[in-house]
């Protein structure tokens, strides 16, 4: 299953590093939490992403707060991307757990 979507960059803040990430959209969540596949650790999903010219491996994970997966989104990409707190990105997602 191959998603695309504009997400708004946010970070959150735990103990003393930063991190970032983008939220899928909640309709697209949806469809992801549907897809029959074995469980992992909390509640992740294997994905791959392209952000503009990076792509790499990851999981996204369910954000209980916002009702939607979310992606973090790793300094070497933020840095090869330019992208920022506040900006949004447009996402490839290819989920991988399916």
């Amino acid at each position: 299953m191959i998603l695309e979507f504009d997400g708004e960059v946010f970070r959150w803040d735990a103990r003393t590093e930063s991190w970032f990430f983008a939220a899928l959209p909640e309709d697209l969540s949806a469809e992801i939490r549907e897809i029959p596949r074995p469980a992992r650790g909390f509640g992740s999903v294997r994905v791959a992403v392209t952000i503009g010219g990076t792509s790499w491996r990851t999981s996204i994970f369910p954000d209980g707060g916002r009702g939607a997966y979310v992606l973090p989104l790793k300094r070497s990409v933020r840095e090869a991307e330019g992208i920022g707190d506040g900006d949004v990105v447009r996402v490839r997602v290819d989920v991988l757990d399916a």
